[in-house]
């Protein structure tokens, strides 16, 4: 995925069509990482006074959801859903070995709604069905 790098005055657009919403710091924050591929550190006070929030408050939105990332995304983002389903067929052993190979880009997950076709991973937005380390080393390039 594609991303655009960081600046004050792209950020300060994207707000700006925010200007309408009610409680748009979930919005706001989610805007910049779809944006930037990340929420820089700098977002927070930009978002807070935009908005006339409090830092704490953004801060607390921005930590809350595990989703929302902080620092720039690697080359590829891996996701390895580890809930009961996908535990039961594999996903633990899936994710650790994927995270010895690939550390930075693995992250675990909960649930991606492919249940049936455990375990599920998700490899730079796409999911994968009954994923092994194969089809994720596949999905990679």
């Amino acid at each position: 995925m594609k991303y655009s790098p960081w600046s004050e005055d792209a950020a300060r657009v994207l707000l700006a069509t925010l200007s309408d919403e009610k409680g748009p710091v979930l919005m706001a924050l989610q805007l910049m990482q779809k944006e930037f591929g990340y929420v820089d550190k700098a977002c927070v006070e930009l978002i807070a006074n935009y908005f006339n929030k409090s830092r704490a408050d953004v801060h607390g939105v921005l930590t809350f959801y595990h989703d929302l990332q902080t620092t720039p995304p690697t080359q590829h983002q891996i996701s390895i859903c580890v809930a009961e389903a996908c535990q039961a067929v594999g996903a633990r052993e899936l994710s650790s070995a994927m995270k010895a190979k690939f550390a930075d880009e693995v992250k675990d997950a909960y649930c991606f709604g492919n249940c049936a076709l455990g375990p599920a991973a998700m490899v730079d937005g796409k999911i994968i069905g009954r994923a092994t380390l194969a089809k994720i080393e596949k999905a990679r390039t």
